[in-house]
């Protein structure tokens, strides 16, 4: 029996439109050298990590050409391909990397066409999945064109389902006026600090609506709440290492939450999949909330 079907908060699954998902997916974006730049130390590692993530029952993979660029999505079909027929593979469009490693906003139709393409010919899928759009704040492309891109692409069997990513409130609902939208990848937690939108309306609305929410850079929460060492402390009360009870945290705050932590390691990812077994109580949620949220 897989370790995803014994879940201590919530359903064990969500709907991405006619696709079930459990409630812990994984982000291929560890798989690449630092700063998801560059080849794996260990290509077999990463493989390893790949099977044993859809092992444990994992059946969402969160992707993206620009991994690597272009690493993520080859580990992923040396490792998996031909794919299980439950997996959905989430792809990211609407940035780029530069050469030192930095990144920079793609959302010209022209941009956001040629990485469709890219992802759809490098993880030899004829329609993806599911596609987030990833927002920047500029003023190049307004975010109507660019999601009338992304519906367009829909349209033409290019794409399955919409999702989109670093988004205001405001901009989900004008997306919902004119789409179905299934997923919302942003900040949360203490990573919210980082981005200007507000964590807590967004989920909101995804609650409201039953869109997924995932949370972009979970493990962040544990780099906040050490400084204080209130998770450290409470995870030593609840028996778990701080990484599983950063995770446990994100899943009892929203039955819509689905976390996609990544890692590189086995060891890593069996941790994170046991996060699911963790329970916590009012006090300890409370406790736990960071300010930054």
């Amino acid at each position: 029996m897989s370790m995803l079907s014994r879940f201590a908060h919530g359903p064990v699954s969500l709907r991405l439109g006619e696709h079930e998902v459990k409630r812990l997916g994984y982000s291929a974006m560890r798989l690449t050298c630092k700063e998801g730049w560059g080849e794996p130390g260990d290509a077999a590692a990463a493989h390893a990590v790949l099977r044993r993530a859809v092992e444990h029952g994992i059946n969402l993979i969160e992707t993206s050409w620009y991994y690597g660029p272009h690493v993520a999505n080859r580990l992923i079909v040396e490792a998996l391909h031909p794919y299980p027929s439950d997996l959905v593979i989430a792809t990211k469009v609407g940035m780029r990397r530069l050469h030192d490693h930095g990144w920079i906003a793609a959302l010209r139709p022209d941009e956001l066409e040629d990485d469709l393409e890219r992802d759809r010919r490098s993880l030899r899928l004829e329609r993806l999945p599911l596609v987030h759009l990833r927002w920047s704040d500029q003023r190049e492309v307004p975010f109507g064109e660019v999601l009338d891109v992304m519906i367009d692409a829909q349209r033409r069997g290019i794409v399955q389902h919409l999702g989109l990513a670093h988004v205001s409130v405001a901009q989900l609902e004008q997306a919902l006026r004119k789409t179905s939208i299934v997923s919302v990848q942003n900040l949360f937690g203490s990573a919210a600090g980082l981005h200007p939108q507000a964590p807590e309306a967004v989920l909101a609305v995804c609650e409201a609506r039953g869109i997924a929410f995932l949370p972009m850079f979970p493990l962040t929460m544990d780099a906040f709440a050490a400084a204080s060492g209130a998770l450290a402390a409470a995870a030593k009360r609840h028996l778990c290492t701080p990484v599983q009870l950063a995770l446990a945290w994100l899943l009892a705050r929203s039955p819509v939450m689905l976390p996609t932590p990544g890692t590189s390691k086995v060891v890593h990812l069996d941790e994170n999949v046991a996060s699911m077994r963790v329970v916590l109580d009012r006090s300890s949620l409370a406790e736990l909330v960071p300010s930054a949220a």
